[in-house]
């Protein structure tokens, strides 16, 4: 996959994750081993820090892919604040460095060989980004690297491109960050995917709820999010069509704690289950009925929702915010469902520079 032309302006799950709970790509998953693994250099890393979440997976090559051997996933909320202040406050990053000493430890105990630990909005946005990446070579050892916006795009539309309908011309693929938002047109139309146009929106479940308000959110605050956020997707949109000449994509592939989520809540979870909502499709009129639900419940309500819980509760109507918005500007009829997105799109590009990827590890067919 190719990024032929961007445009950028300025870019969290559940509970932890100690084992293969958050998936696979094109492959499968399991549990980590119980014994210490004697083949770490077979194993690759991707961390992703983002202004929500810190989450992990270790994965080996695989001939679907790749297998996840073991995953981690923590709501830090590295970014609170950060709009209003400009910088990481001190509770977010001793936050954000005990879930990074847990990675370490378990990129340690796997002896991954191959890693790469990446950064996004908050670190980019923040006046004490690069000194708290510092801190975390001093005091976790792991060097994370802050990524660029376009390249942030290009992660996670390689992770969530798999589920791209087959035979489909073109998908428009979403990520809805914590501290930012990328839309992503991949055109098929050659046969094989690549990025045509792509956005980075300074605007996130964080960022637009702490703007407007996540606990209370009364029928006027939703509307204001909604027209906060409609022109800066708006932009985007009208240059997507005149690229396709007047048309719609073909559907839409969304990957964010904000999808799943209204995916599980449509699905009747008691709880969240990977294996049900991954490549689940959606009907744009019941997204919409799932977002007026979660408006009519108190913030209570959302957080005994046991697919919301008390880390979103606050953060899933901005959320609802900014996809009924992609759904407004890219009337299609339905979405596709991706849990999988960055993470996975780091392990697919390590793997396949390296040559492994869709191979047993140690690199035999």
């Amino acid at each position: 996959m190719d990024a032929r032309s961007g445009a950028g302006q300025a870019r969290g799950r559940r509970h932890d994750s100690p084992s293969g709970s958050q998936g696979s790509f094109r492959g499968d998953h399991r549990g980590p081993p119980k014994q210490r693994p004697e083949r770490g250099d077979a194993y690759y890393g991707a961390l992703d820090l983002g202004t929500n979440n810190c989450r992990l997976l270790i994965a080996a090559p695989n001939p679907q892919g790749f297998v996840v051997v073991d995953a981690f996933s923590r709501i830090v909320r590295l970014g609170e604040g950060l709009s209003g202040s400009g910088a990481l406050s001190e509770a977010a990053m001793k936050r954000t460095i005990e879930a990074l000493r847990i990675c370490a430890n378990k990129l340690t105990w796997h002896r991954v060989g191959r890693r790469r630990l990446v950064a996004t909005e908050a670190c980019r946005m923040a006046g004490n980004g690069a000194e708290f990446i510092a801190r975390v070579q001093d005091e976790v050892g792991l060097e994370l690297e802050i990524i660029g916006r376009e390249m942030e795009a290009k992660l996670a539309a390689v992770g969530a491109e798999p589920l791209m309908e087959a035979g489909a011309a073109d998908a428009l693929i979403f990520d809805i960050g914590g501290g930012s938002t990328e839309l992503m047109w991949l055109d098929n139309r050659q046969g094989r995917p690549e990025i045509a146009a792509w956005v980075s929106l300074a605007a996130g479940v964080v960022t637009v709820s702490e703007r407007f308000g996540g606990v209370d959110v009364d029928e006027g605050k939703y509307r204001a999010m909604r027209e906060f956020l409609r022109p800066m997707i708006a932009e985007f949109a009208e240059r997507v069509r005149r690229g396709m000449g007047g048309g719609l994509p073909a559907h839409l592939l969304g990957t964010s704690g904000t999808v799943t989520t209204i995916a599980g809540v449509q699905l009747g979870l008691r709880r969240y289950d990977r294996a049900k909502v991954d490549g689940c499709w959606l009907a744009r009129d019941d997204i919409a009925k799932v977002c007026l639900t979660l408006q009519a419940m108190t913030y209570a309500e959302r957080m005994d929702n046991a697919c919301i819980g008390r880390d979103r509760a606050d953060l899933v109507l901005a959320g609802c915010a900014i996809l009924e918005e992609i759904c407004h500007a890219f009337p299609t009829p339905r979405i596709r469902v991706a849990d999988r997105g960055l993470r996975e799109g780091i392990l697919t590009l390590m793997m396949k520079s390296d040559g492994t990827y869709g191979t047993t590890p140690g690199g035999l067919a």
